[in-house]
């Protein structure tokens, strides 16, 4: 099996999956966040989550909830 890579970005929308990606660079990742913020922020329900799947760790998340 082919690793996907460590990072993984999640687009949901009203609690369900939308689209997903696995980068292995977590500038590309990032880089990936802010554009997904910019094309899909404004779907109804929209939810952006990079996490660390190697570290399981939450990375970013949009909305910000804090």
């Amino acid at each position: 099996m082919i690793d996907p890579g460590r990072y993984h970005l999640l687009l949901e929308a009203g609690g369900r999956p939308v689209q997903h990606g696995w980068w292995g660079s977590l500038e590309v990742a990032r880089d990936k966040f802010r554009r997904w913020v910019g094309e899909y922020g404004s779907m109804p329900g929209a939810r952006i989550t990079l996490t660390d799947e190697e570290r399981m760790e939450v990375l970013a998340v949009w909305p910000d909830p804090r």
